[in-house]
């Protein structure tokens, strides 16, 4: 299977910021999001509410021109977000009054959420979730159905 560089880059930036504890939800540098761009809060600019999927002029005109960020548009960068902030527990958009996590640093929920934003990630690039396992365990006449792989070999 071929992957765009920009599904590869970003996997490869989650996975160093989650495994060197620079996830954090409620930093616009290291959130998904932000990680994905470097650690660079510019993307924040694309809404007028962090977690919101509503683009403001700024976001919109990014749109139209049709600028990437990281290979993702304006829109799928506010999308993945809210992925990954529903994920934590926020409800969105992000606000004072809403309900959030009570550890957003807790690392099971950061896990949980980055699999939702990979999810997501799998979804624009209109391949299968490279984190789902259940084929491993599907059967067929008491057989496996599908062969298993093994990777680095």
């Amino acid at each position: 299977m071929i992957l765009s560089k920009r599904f590869e880059d970003a996997i490869k930036k989650l996975y160093e910021a989650f495994h060197n504890n620079m996830i954090n939800p409620e930093c616009c540098k290291q959130c998904a999001v932000g990680n994905i761009l470097d650690n660079n809060d510019s993307w924040k600019h694309f809404s007028d509410n962090h977690g919101s999927l509503l683009l403001n002029y700024t976001g919109a005109v990014h749109q139209i021109m049709g600028r990437t960020f990281g290979g993702y548009t304006a829109l799928e960068l506010l999308h993945i977000e809210a992925v990954f902030l529903k994920a934590c527990g926020y409800e969105l958009p992000i606000r004072h009054n809403n309900k959030k996590p009570a550890n957003p640093r807790d690392k099971e929920l950061l896990f949980n959420a980055l699999s939702a934003v990979i999810d997501y990630l799998c979804t624009l690039e209109e391949i299968d979730n490279i984190m789902d396992y259940s084929k491993l365990f599907a059967y067929e006449n008491d057989q496996p159905k599908y062969e298993l792989v093994a990777f680095g070999c």
